[in-house]
């Protein structure tokens, strides 16, 4: 059976342009992404033409200036744009959530040079972006990744392997935090790595459980060459970059999962009333009816959550907490929802079929993507009771 987009979702947006940019961006998915979704991730085909077309669009730079190339909208709009595009293929979705943070430190830290010669492509030129911070030996311990980049000349030589880099292999750019100086936190800078440069290589990609259609990859860095014009904030400045930037993509990941939990609902929603057993249609059931309802208050939950702390950002506002708190509790509802769909739909939920088994695959990978949900735990802990004390 196809994959169908899901059902529109009935939203408050702030503005005439917000509505009919949804409008524009349910039109795509419909058209574009949604029809072809499960062939396409069963074959493990990356859609990069997609991506060009969402460029083309103004997709891939909507919470950035328009002085820029941006779309010049605020979170609460953009994450609801994530939630739709994910929703239809969660490829495309958080695909778009990295590009984003990979332009994050440029956009916020780069200089008016910087910006000038490199942002207005990385937002709507058609490049593709990546995000270079995890490493096979540090993955939730970030701050002791080992990559170095050390001083040659004008110029920094980077070395090191970086490991689960999303679109690692078919990236224009990557943001890369590298060590510059000794052990721990702020030894660390930030670097715009070209896809092409000499040196730079990405190894197989990595055989997933979910999302085959995105490449997922190690990529190596045998004394690649980096320009100190690309160096991106102060020496050292690195790590606070990554965290600033790991606050907002937490956001985008809470996105993404409502749009698959949305999707999962959609689906048992409508199998339970079309599936007739004992003569009537099962969504006549109360023990079915009682989980479609838990089902469908999560959902709204989680997307209340998203959007509250979207409107903290958007206002200039801390939002870490309520960031690291969406990104938990949204994953962790996308992953119940989905196995509650599978279950709705018994055998043939089981089955490539039907959608939802896909969905259960691709929700377990938000519970662990841009900080596990351990570390969502402790980062809300230390917010509410202090740091621990060593």
């Amino acid at each position: 059976m196809p994959d169908r987009a899901p059902q529109p979702v009935d939203r408050t947006l702030p503005t005439e342009e917000a509505r009919d940019l949804i409008a524009l961006v349910r039109e795509i998915v419909q058209r574009e992404i949604a029809p072809r979704a499960a062939e396409e991730e069963e074959a493990g085909r990356f859609p990069r033409e997609l991506f060009s077309l969402l460029s083309e669009s103004g997709l891939l730079g909507l919470p950035y200036g328009s002085e820029y190339g941006g779309g010049d909208q605020p979170y609460e709009v953009y994450l609801q744009v994530l939630e739709e595009l994910a929703g239809a293929r969660l490829t495309v979705g958080l695909g778009v959530s990295v590009h984003s943070l990979a332009c994050h430190a440029l956009a916020g830290y780069g200089t008016e040079e910087q910006r000038a010669e490199h942002l207005g492509a990385m937002l709507g030129g058609g490049l593709l972006g990546a995000y270079c911070l995890s490493e096979p030996s540090s993955g939730s311990d970030a701050a002791s990744l080992r990559t170095r980049a050390e001083r040659e000349g004008d110029g920094w030589v980077v070395t090191g392997t970086k490991a689960w880099i999303t679109h690692g292999g078919v990236a224009d750019f990557y943001t890369v935090l590298a060590r510059t100086g000794g052990e721990g936190a702020r030894g660390i800078s930030a670097f715009l790595v070209p896809g092409d440069a000499e040196g730079l290589s990405a190894a197989a990609p990595e055989k997933k459980m979910g999302m085959k259609g995105s490449p997922t990859a190690q990529l190596h860095f045998d004394g690649v060459r980096v320009p100190e014009s690309r160096r991106i904030g102060d020496e050292g400045q690195g790590f606070a970059i990554a965290l600033s930037a790991l606050d907002s993509g937490r956001l985008g990941i809470a996105a993404c999962a409502i749009g698959v939990a949305q999707a999962a609902l959609d689906e048992s929603l409508s199998y339970a009333g079309g599936r007739r057993q004992f003569g009537r249609p099962i969504a006549d059931f109360q023990g079915l009816r009682f989980m479609l309802a838990d089902m469908a208050t999560k959902v709204e939950a989680g997307r209340a959550l998203y959007l509250a702390a979207a409107r903290l950002r958007d206002r200039g506002l801390p939002f870490s907490k309520e960031a690291a708190m969406a990104k938990l509790f949204c994953t962790d509802t996308a992953m119940q929802v989905a196995t509650d769909a599978v279950q709705i739909l018994g055998g043939y939920g089981y089955t490539s079929d039907f959608p939802v088994e896909r969905l259960m695959r691709e929700a377990k990978v938000l519970q662990i993507v841009e900080g596990t949900n351990q570390i969502q735990r402790m980062v809300i802990a230390r917010h509410l009771a202090g740091p621990e004390s060593r």
